[in-house]
């Protein structure tokens, strides 16, 4: 078993690889990284490492050491809810540039390892509201982010239950459409990080189409106007309050037809004309224009 000395050195060794797989030079997120101890939030080890086909394997003990990999680990691995890969979040905290002193609402906050990494980017001068779906993991991250002053924890349905204007909105869950709440509340030059899914979007075992099925979309608000860009492919647990079937019907004909990084908006309308849409559906839709 490492000593927490020695664990530190693997902490740092960890966040730099990450980081620098996914290009991300903000030497804020990859001290962020080092600093918070997964183990903290994944229970007594040894602990269910994520594999191809919807498989766990257990880490050989229960030593620390084996959590910082860039892998994905099972917090509730019956019900397949991870804790997610490490350099995706990186990368997309990168673009969500949370900066200190801002507020950041992390919808499906799980057992509270990235709202603690948010805690770390925004400092004490700012503020994280952790939302959690699940009852049980909610009472999970209220514990595990018990010495991170700066974090709330609500247990709610992150598409309806009540928070403050944030400027990063980060949603850990695959949708299939945004939540008006997401957009009411975003600050002016606020930031949203929207994982878009379809129902394969967590089940399918062709990971090599994972860009078929979702797609991870930054929506940056500029007065009442919204502007989105495709900035990763996804699968990931489904959003709870947030799956609708015209919605998901819509989202399955566009990632067949491709053309997701041509989006360069996001309207509050479904009356855009359809040749200037990725995606339409009632209430909503991604243009190129």
């Amino acid at each position: 078993m490492m000593t927490p000395d020695e664990l530190k050195i693997v902490r740092r060794a960890y966040a730099k690889q990450i980081t620098a797989a996914v290009r991300v030079a903000d030497e804020r997120i990859e001290a962020a990284f080092a600093e918070v101890p997964r183990e903290d939030f994944l229970g007594p080890g040894p602990w269910p490492i994520f594999r191809m086909r919807q498989a766990y394997v257990p880490t050989p003990t229960a030593d620390p050491v084996y959590l910082y990999t860039d892998d994905i680990v099972g917090i509730v691995p019956e019900r397949h809810i991870n804790n997610g890969q490490p350099s995706l979040h990186a990368y997309l905290l990168s673009q969500a540039a949370p900066r200190a002193g801002e507020h950041i609402v992390h919808v499906g906050a799980g057992a509270g390892y990235y709202s603690a990494i948010m805690s770390k980017l925004v400092t004490l001068s700012g503020r994280v509201t952790a939302i959690e779906f699940d009852p049980d993991l909610a009472a999970r991250a209220q514990e595990n982010l018990t010495s991170c002053r700066n974090v709330s924890v609500i247990q709610g349905d992150g598409s309806s239950v009540a928070f403050d204007a944030a400027d990063v909105i980060y949603v850990n869950a695959g949708a299939t459409r945004p939540a008006d709440l997401w957009l009411d509340r975003l600050n002016d030059g606020g930031r949203l990080i929207l994982p878009l899914t379809t129902d394969l979007g967590f089940t399918g075992s062709n990971w090599s189409n994972m860009h078929r099925r979702g797609a991870v979309f930054l929506v940056t608000r500029s007065g009442e106007e919204f502007h989105a860009k495709w900035i990763s492919p996804v699968s990931i647990f489904p959003c709870e309050g947030m799956r609708d079937v015209e919605s998901e019907r819509a989202l399955a004909t566009a990632f067949d037809s491709g053309e997701y990084r041509k989006v360069t908006r996001l309207y509050r309308a479904d009356d855009v004309p359809s040749d200037q849409c990725w995606v339409r559906a009632p209430g909503w839709c991604l243009a190129y224009a």
